[in-house]
């Protein structure tokens, strides 16, 4: 089995950034994408971005150039960087991982709150 566990989200202002990590422990060798979604209230949760075993990236329209998924395989652990910040990217931010087998695995989630 695969365990996520997100951190780094917080408060932070309009315009500023944040970095959001997400450590992957247990049965990591059978990981096929990892990808971060979010929650805003009374709203469905969205892709933001994916990361695949081959290391192609996608991203919500929403998010492209402000945005940047990535991964340290040494750490297990992939990354959110969040630049330019809008209070619409206010949400609850899931860490997902794919295995080889289509079965899915979320992290616990961690609040991002912008402000304008």
């Amino acid at each position: 089995q695969v365990q996520l566990v997100e951190s780094g989200g917080g408060l932070v202002q309009a315009g500023g950034s944040l970095r959001l990590s997400c450590v992957a422990s247990g049965s990591i060798f059978s990981i096929n994408a990892m990808g971060w979604y979010r929650q805003a209230p009374g709203k469905q949760r969205e892709l933001v971005a994916a990361l695949t075993h081959g290391e192609s990236t996608n991203y919500a329209d929403s998010v492209k150039g402000r945005f940047t998924i990535s991964r340290d395989r040494a750490k297990n652990t992939v990354y959110l960087q969040m630049n330019s910040l809008k209070p619409e990217d206010t949400a609850v931010y899931y860490c997902n991982a794919k295995t080889f087998r289509n079965l899915e695995i979320w992290g616990q989630g961690t609040l991002v709150t912008v402000s304008s």
